[in-house]
């Protein structure tokens, strides 16, 4: 156990670097992660929009409109 200890201390930058790589590594992916969902949802509630439109419960109109207040709240960070 000291041997590794006196490694890690010999290198001890080698081990902040990979620690950092790492946690710039996670950042990525769990960004990557959160667009896909983000994406998915959206594709999804515009699915749903269109069902509702298809089978008459919504005119075209207020589709067209929940569609745009989903876009623009999206831009403004919304989900």
């Amino acid at each position: 156990m000291q041997q590794l200890i006196d490694l890690l201390d010999d290198h001890m930058y080698v081990v902040v670097v990979s620690v950092i790589c790492l946690a710039a590594l996670a950042g990525s992916l769990i960004r990557a992660c959160t667009t896909v969902l983000t994406a998915h949802s959206r594709e999804r509630s515009r699915r749903e929009i269109a069902a509702y439109i298809a089978e008459g419960s919504i005119t075209p109109e207020q589709g067209e409109r929940l569609i745009r207040a989903e876009v623009n709240t999206a831009g403004r960070g919304g989900a």
